[in-house]
């Protein structure tokens, strides 16, 4: 018996930080990081500040769990993407547009995540975040090669910098008061990942081709 209720109690607390987790995220998507406090996060969530500060001694603690959690939700979403495309090449299309179709339709959260000041120890959780999606495309391009489907190329290089341009591409589309227009979602998208494509000496032809067959992904918080 001592034992099932030490069970319980550890379920219960995971679902808790979860639901603590998933009141910052919507905090943050309304109005950022600088809206991310202890207090309207406990209210969202329903419970008392005090129960959110047992979990979370401090903001900054709240905020890089949640560029955590988000980073490890979306890092699944590009691999997941990627995964169940028929190659490698097509599965590299298919991560580039899947991150950028998220970010984009989340343009607020993403902003937090990606960009948003925020303290040394969260910035650099973004450091592995960038890591962690830079692998994803390492993969791609490995396999790429393998094929000679790329140019032989020093692929942690090449998906490092991929993640640099990519990143880079989105922050003014993302920033708080930039215009956008959602039916050009798609476009925008698939500009992006034919730029890319090319970049890492995907011929024009072939680069097309890819970006015409990969589908800009249904909107999925995940």
């Amino acid at each position: 018996m001592p034992y099932r209720r030490t069970d319980n109690v550890i379920r219960k607390q995971a679902a808790r930080h979860r639901a603590i987790i998933a009141a910052a995220r919507k905090v943050a998507s309304e109005g950022g990081m600088a809206a991310l406090q202890i207090v309207p996060v406990a209210e969202r969530a329903g419970i008392a500040a005090g129960t959110v500060y047992r979990y979370f001694p401090s903001k900054t603690e709240l905020v890089g769990a949640l560029v955590r959690a988000v980073s490890e939700t979306e890092i699944g979403a590009v691999s997941r993407a990627a995964e169940a495309a028929p190659g490698p090449m097509s599965g590299l299309a298919a991560a580039i547009t899947t991150f950028a179709a998220r970010a984009l339709r989340n343009r607020r959260l993403a902003w937090a995540v990606l960009a948003e000041p925020v303290e040394p120890g969260v910035e650099a959780l973004r450091v592995v975040f960038r890591q962690a999606l830079a692998g994803e495309f390492r993969k791609r391009i490995v396999a790429a090669m393998a094929l000679t489907h790329l140019p032989q190329q020093d692929a942690d290089l090449s998906a490092a910098a991929l993640v640099g341009a990519l990143i880079e591409a989105l922050l003014g589309p993302l920033a708080p008061g930039s215009a956008h227009d959602p039916a050009r979602l798609r476009d925008s998208v698939q500009a992006l990942t034919l730029f890319l494509l090319r970049g890492l000496g995907v011929v024009d032809a072939r680069a097309r081709g890819l970006v015409v067959q990969t589908a800009v992904p249904a909107h999925d918080e995940g």
